[in-house]
């Protein structure tokens, strides 16, 4: 079987009496979408949180292309290839698409950016910022104002800076939230895309998008996994109907 590209083992997280990752182990594969769903409170913030680097687990191994990365902080991991999008957008909304990109191409290369109006006339920079627009359908808002693009073109700005840093998996976290049928819809074609140039682990309570887009899903419940599986196996498991899914979601 070909290495996983991200493997977590054994992870735990408390706070206090309340253990928010238990044991949890799980991986991603090349070329897949593995998709962690789970009630709200299951632990899978805190779980992604510690995958990238930015909250240090109590016990358990976390691995990136073969590399034990437990003690790296988040920006270690991204030099490594791990990339981010989140829940809630961090993008610079007074700046313009364009900005945002070529902010992203010069984080990969591990250093403070000095003045801005340098940074915009490298030609490495923009050529990279460029190329990453292009990949996701933005070229032609390039020099609009980011706060200005509609929430799925957010949603697209933010994989375009993650794709600066050259990313060789993805963790993303709820990229459907806010989007309607038709940007959820177009969302889903172009993550469906998106795996073939780096797999993703994917946080979404989109059943829908998890069902079309999911090779595998894990299912996190008071901070453990309690099943994994294609869609079939999970739509067909007990345990998870009982637990979270419930019969007229899978209906």
């Amino acid at each position: 079987m070909t290495n996983p590209v991200l493997k977590v083992e054994n992870l735990s997280k408390s706070f206090g009496a309340l253990k928010a990752s238990n044991d949890v182990s799980l991986d991603l594969r090349p070329g897949e979408i593995h998709a962690l769903i789970g009630p709200n409170g299951a632990g899978k913030s805190t779980l992604i949180k510690q995958i990238s680097g930015g909250l240090r687990p109590d016990a358990g191994r976390i691995e990136v292309l073969g590399r034990d990365v437990t003690v790296l902080d988040t920006v270690a991991r991204a030099r490594m290839g791990l990339g981010r999008t989140f829940q809630i957008s961090s993008l610079a909304m007074e700046f313009s698409v364009l900005q945002n990109a070529v902010l992203g191409a010069l984080g990969a290369r591990g250093r403070a950016f000095g003045l801005f109006r340098n940074v915009m006339r490298d030609a490495a920079l923009l050529e990279t910022a460029h190329d990453a627009l292009s990949r996701v359908g933005l070229q032609d808002v390039a020099q609009q104002r980011t706060a200005d693009l509609s929430h799925g073109q957010r949603r697209q700005l933010e994989v375009a800076v993650a794709l600066t840093l050259k990313p060789r998996l993805f963790l993303m976290d709820e990229p459907m939230a806010g989007l309607g049928a038709s940007g959820s819809k177009e969302l889903t074609g172009f993550l469906d895309a998106l795996r073939q140039e780096a797999p993703i682990l994917l946080v979404e309570p989109d059943m829908d998008a998890v069902f079309a887009l999911a090779d595998r899903i894990s299912v996190l419940v008071y901070g453990a996994v309690i099943a994994t599986g294609t869609a079939d196996e999970i739509r067909n498991n007990p345990e998870v109907r009982r637990a979270y899914l419930g019969e007229e979601e899978l209906a």
